[in-house]
């Protein structure tokens, strides 16, 4: 053998090697093939943006969430909800505090949604307290989702420069989207289902799924049935015996779920503020109620009967007897300890009815109540992370619900809140934001709660609405109330609004435009702001609303909120006119030091032809006159100077208010008592 022929051999691959080669062609070449396909579909612009946020159509400079984002969670891209749209900038200023809120429906702030929502009220209190800081509060929650899309969204917030985080979940762990009783399911394991859902931002996995739908459809096998409610449309099993092998997935997933988004933000060091849950229990009836085998506990069926009897005849002493009876031969029944949760209220028994009722919860085993191990898992996961805040809302709402059980005057359903609820979720995370100093510390100025239950502006429409979405609610499956609608009367105007909103698929926008224009012609003009301020809290970076505002407080004669809203409007869009109303405004309330910015804007700015440097030179020389008289508050001699000042300036409030503070100190001063007679009826100029 030549030389040459040995070399030849000793070159060629060993087998080793070209099973090496063929193992990496079998695993790169179908990589190669899902690349390329990806990418055509992509180039084709097959399928859906599902990342979290998209930019605003309206202004580049900001983002906003993406409505097809929730498409991610749903088998059923028909049964995929949509959220709010609350634009943010790209690039946060260095004065914004911007939050973040994630969860479901009762984050969302059903029945009302909108300013309903406690986050609304939250940033009504933050802006008013803080005015010259700017806020953005976006609500990433959607109603029918749980954990899981919590989770998903979570990974993207962290990379857009939260203050804080604000989360409300676990009602819908058993039924959401991906939940362990879904029809919107991809299979129990959390680490299996979230791998997964990475997966489905791939064009190529949402033409798989678009198939597999189509061919579902084609097959008349798809879950979506016209005319099924929400809440039907999303279980798959109805039936959720407490400790099930079921319900137990279901407290695996949450478990997994909280776990890895409160050590997400931890590891980010985000603040992260996580509420407990609240559910009617006091006066909603278990949804479903398990009985044992009739052959193995005979007797108990026959005590829960007698005792439901005796209950519905008012013999309270026989019934009593009948539930504890059957009680202690099946201590599993929802609807037994129920019964015995309501004698015992009935009796004053108020802890021994918290324990039923609580009990009578957990084992409902129609699962649209989180159960009270939920509760426990937040409080332990809470303690590992120290980033994480638990927010008690369980433990306000019980000190304020009828003798600390938690029932109708609180919630407008299972586990939604009413407005008053709702407002008490915001207090309970204005107070934990505050205390863990997210926001500046006060100086005494900050409103307090009963405060904004008198300041936010509500309109009978939003509640009307919130109203009319719940007894529409109760008709359906599981309620199946018959006549839950027969109290819809649609006579006035608001009602008939609120009618379109709930029902006909009207705009929010559009019922709050009219609804406007009915009180402003009809002179309503508190009602007509408040329907402005609801449309400024939806839209806080329109100028023009907060001018609207601002105008119309001035006709309430409102100083406060004038001042507020055109200082809110100058701040997004400056102008002289802006300028010149705030600082009339600001001297008409005594303040000066004020004023003088807006004084400088409107001279630098001056498109009147005024001239303003006397009205800056007066305005100036009271400054210092005010500074004098608060290292000596007994200088008789400065408040008539201050109080001829403000009336060569025609503040007559101003001229007033110090005449009167010199003779408070000196009751005969001549040149007061003439100040005081010369402007009591003049009008301010």
């Amino acid at each position: 053998m030549s030389k040459k022929t040995v070399t030849s051999l000793s070159k060629r691959p060993s087998k080793k090697r070209i099973i090496l080669f063929k193992g990496i062609s079998i695993i790169l070449v179908p990589l190669l093939i899902i690349f390329l396909i990806e990418l055509g579909l992509r180039m084709l612009n097959y399928g859906d943006n599902l990342n979290l946020f998209i930019e605003y159509t309206g202004n580049k400079e900001y983002l906003v969430f993406n409505p097809d984002a929730s498409k991610k969670f749903f088998t059923e891209q028909q049964a995929a909800t949509r959220g709010n749209r609350e634009i943010f900038k790209k690039k946060k200023d260095n004065n914004t505090l911007r939050i973040f809120v994630l969860g479901e429906s009762t984050t969302i702030g059903y029945p009302y949604f909108h300013n309903g929502s406690f986050h609304r009220w939250l940033q009504y209190r933050l802006t008013h307290t803080y005015p010259d800081k700017n806020f953005e509060i976006v609500n990433l929650s959607l109603t029918a989702v749980n954990s899981y899309t919590v989770l998903s969204f979570a990974k993207e917030v962290v990379n857009y420069e939260p203050d804080a985080v604000l989360i409300y979940t676990g009602h819908n762990e058993f039924y959401g989207a991906m939940g362990a009783a879904s029809t919107q399911n991809l299979g129990s394991n959390p680490h299996i289902i979230n791998f997964i859902l990475g997966l489905r931002d791939l064009r190529l996995a949402q033409l798989i799924i678009n198939i597999y739908e189509g061919l579902r459809k084609s097959f008349g096998t798809t879950d979506v049935k016209p005319g099924t409610g929400r809440m039907q449309l999303m279980v798959a099993q109805q039936e959720i015996p407490y400790q099930s092998a079921l319900y137990k997935k279901g407290v695996i997933q949450f478990n997994n779920n909280m776990d890895e988004i409160m050590k997400l933000f931890s590891e980010r060091h985000i603040p992260l503020f996580v509420s407990n849950l609240v559910s009617n229990e006091k006066d909603l009836k278990p949804f479903i109620s398990f009985k044992p085998d009739s052959l193995k506990m005979p007797g108990f069926s026959t005590n829960l009967n007698l005792g439901l009897k005796s209950y519905a005849n008012r013999d309270l002493v026989s019934a009593a007897a009948y539930f504890k009876n059957a009680d202690k031969l099946y201590s599993s029944s929802a609807l037994c300890n129920y019964r015995l949760g309501q004698l015992a209220f009935g009796q004053g028994d108020f802890a021994q009815a918290q324990k039923y009722f609580s009990k009578a919860k957990d084992l409902d085993g129609l699962r649209f109540r989180a159960p009270e191990q939920f509760n426990e898992i937040l409080i332990t996961l809470s303690h590992k992370y120290p980033d994480t805040h638990l927010v008690d809302t369980k433990a306000v709402f019980k000190n304020i619900a009828d003798h600390h059980i938690i029932g109708d005057e609180l919630t407008v359903d299972h586990v939604h809140p009413n407005l008053e609820g709702y407002a008490i979720m915001s207090d309970v995370f204005y107070e934990a934001i505050k205390k863990y100093h997210v926001v500046p510390a006060t100086t005494g100025n900050d409103i307090t709660f009963k405060q904004l239950l008198q300041k936010m502006p509500q309109n009978m429409v939003d509640s009307l609405a919130g109203i009319y979405r719940v007894l529409n609610l109760k008709k359906k499956w599981p309620y199946n109330d018959r006549h839950a609608g027969d109290s819809i009367k649609i006579q006035s105007k608001e009602e008939t609004l609120a009618y379109q909103l709930a029902f006909k698929n009207e705009s929010w926008d559009n019922i709050m435009n009219e609804l406007y224009g009915f009180y402003l012609n009809g002179h309503q003009l508190l009602k007509a702001r408040n329907v402005l301020e609801n449309l400024s809290l939806e839209y806080p970076l329109d100028p023009d609303l907060y001018e609207r505002i601002a105008m119309l407080s001035g006709e309430l004669r409102d100083d406060e909120n004038t001042v507020f809203y055109f200082k809110k409007s100058f701040n997004l869009a400056p102008s002289f006119n802006k300028a010149r109303y705030l600082f009339v405004n600001y001297l008409k309330m005594d303040k000066p030091a004020d004023a003088i910015t807006y004084i400088d804007y409107a001279i630098s700015n001056n498109s009147s032809g005024f001239n303003l440097s006397p009205v800056k030179s007066s305005t100036e020389q009271i400054i210092q006159l005010q500074k004098q008289y608060l290292r000596d508050t007994t200088n008789v001699p400065v408040l008539l100077q201050i109080a001829n000042s403000w009336s060569a300036m025609g503040n007559k409030d101003g001229a007033v208010k110090y005449a009167q503070k010199v003779l408070k100190a000196d009751p005969e001063n001549t040149f007061a008592l003439a100040l005081l007679a010369q402007n009591k009826n003049r009008p301010n100029k």
